[in-house]
């Protein structure tokens, strides 16, 4: 059956790479691509589909309550991606998080209850679990988010549970480990590494390095976010990770090896507040919709450094000012 989708947030990193995923995949799909266009909001993420018939892009904001109700009349599935998701940001102006994350949730979920929806998907992440010394976090564990992204994304978790079970809204929500792959905004630390090596610049590197996080390709986690499309069950929660937990120094050298340079490049600076010290997720769920990720962490990620050689044009551009980069 044809969906009609509103994707929040189609411009940004995981969003761009959902939608081309989405309409090369199910060609017969609608999709409308609702995004502010801040400043990590970028149309050239979809330069390759911008003409596509089924396509429409719409310039604004998810806390528009004019706007938001009459784009979801048009459609009967809302995915929302649209999220502010710098932590570092987030520490310094925590007040532009609440705003989107939850007003700006809160402001689809109404749309979406008097809409009466069919499904609404929202797209969270490992984070509003906090850190755990060992094993993974499930989904029933407690939320303990330690930084104000993680609690504004935690937040709008609850909101979006909140009305499933008081008013009958079909919500999903996904929450996936730390992604990688094209197109990712050059203040996450992977094409961060990347770009600033590129430009003969160090990598700031955090405390001592050996933090742990958890990696999943991008595209693996689109499939996996269209597995609980299609698959998925209204009120339930599915983890998606990568099951590639490495420390932030291993995770800086393999990026130094792939593009030849050595341990001088590295500058370590000053912790995080509120740093988390390891994010592990259990897939368990994801699994039994028959969903896992395909890629190989080594492969995937020296494609994605490929990728940022190949389109210096569109990185060069983001970080011509290194200020902007925090």
């Amino acid at each position: 059956m044809t969906k009609r989708l509103l994707i929040t947030g189609g411009a940004g990193f995981i969003g761009s790479n959902f939608i081309r995923h989405i309409l090369h995949t199910y060609p017969d799909y609608k999709v409308i691509n609702l995004d502010k266009l801040t400043y990590c909001g970028n149309l050239e993420n979809l330069k390759d589909i911008e003409k596509n018939r089924n396509y429409t892009f719409v310039k604004g904001d998810i806390a528009d309550e004019t706007l938001v109700p009459k784009l979801v009349r048009e459609c009967d599935t809302i995915i929302n991606f649209a999220a502010e998701s710098h932590v570092d940001r987030s520490i310094t102006n925590p007040g532009e998080f609440v705003r989107t994350n939850v007003f700006g949730t809160h402001n689809l979920l109404e749309a979406a209850k008097k809409s009466a929806i069919k499904l609404y998907i929202q797209i969270s992440t490992d984070e509003v679990y906090g850190s755990i010394v060992e094993g993974a976090f499930r989904e029933p564990d407690p939320l303990l988010p330690n930084s104000p992204y993680s609690a504004t994304k935690a937040g709008a978790d609850l909101l979006a549970r909140s009305y499933f079970v008081t008013f009958k809204l079909p919500v999903i929500i996904t929450r996936s480990s730390n992604n990688f792959g094209p197109y990712q905004y050059p203040e996450k630390v992977i094409p961060l590494f990347i770009t600033n090596l590129m430009a003969g610049r160090k990598v700031p590197l955090y405390g001592d390095g050996l933090n742990v996080r958890d990696w999943l390709y991008v595209t693996d986690n689109c499939e996996g976010i269209d597995a609980v499309l299609h698959k998925g069950a209204p009120g339930e929660v599915y983890n998606i990770g990568g099951g590639n937990e490495i420390t932030n120094l291993e995770l800086t050298n393999t990026i130094l090896k792939v593009l030849g340079k050595d341990t001088s490049s590295i500058e370590y600076v000053k912790d995080r507040a509120g740093h988390d010290r390891r994010y592990a997720l259990d897939i368990s769920k994801m699994k039994k919709l028959g969903w896992q990720p395909r890629h190989n962490f080594a492969s995937a990620l020296e494609s994605t450094v490929r990728w940022y050689e190949a389109n210096t044009t569109w990185w060069k551009r983001l970080v011509a000012c290194p200020k902007d980069i925090k």
